[in-house]
C-alpha cells in the first residue's frame, strides 16, 4: 500500500470532509426551505473556508512528504513532483 502525505492524518481529514458534507446537505435544506439569501451565502462562505482549510492541509502534507521525498531522490521524478505541486497551487489560487 502506498503511503501518501496525508496518510498519518487520514482520519482527521475524513472527519473534516464528513462535516463539510453535512454543511452541503444543510445548504440544500436551506434552499428547499426558502431561507433568506444572505443566510445561505453565509453558509456557502463557511463551507468554502472549510474546503480551503482541507486543501491547504493536504497541500502542506504533499509538499512535506511526496515532493520532499522526490527531491531527496532527485532526477526526473523530482522535477515532475515540483511541476505537479506548482500546478496544484495554481489551481488552488484560482479557486
Amino acid at each position: 500500500m502506498t503511503e501518501h502525505g496525508y496518510t498519518h492524518n487520514k482520519e482527521a481529514h475524513l472527519k473534516r470532509l464528513r462535516r463539510i458534507e453535512g454543511q452541503a446537505r444543510g445548504l440544500q435544506r436551506m434552499v428547499e426551505e426558502d431561507k433568506y439569501c444572505i443566510d445561505i451565502l453565509t453558509q456557502v462562505s463557511a463551507m468554502t473556508r472549510a474546503l480551503q482549510s482541507v486543501s491547504l492541509s493536504l497541500l502542506e502534507e504533499h509538499l512535506g512528504h511526496c515532493v520532499a521525498g522526490a527531491i531527496e531522490h532527485g532526477g526526473p521524478e523530482a522535477e515532475a513532483k515540483l511541476k505537479e505541486a506548482n500546478e496544484a497551487i495554481a489551481r488552488l489560487v484560482k479557486s
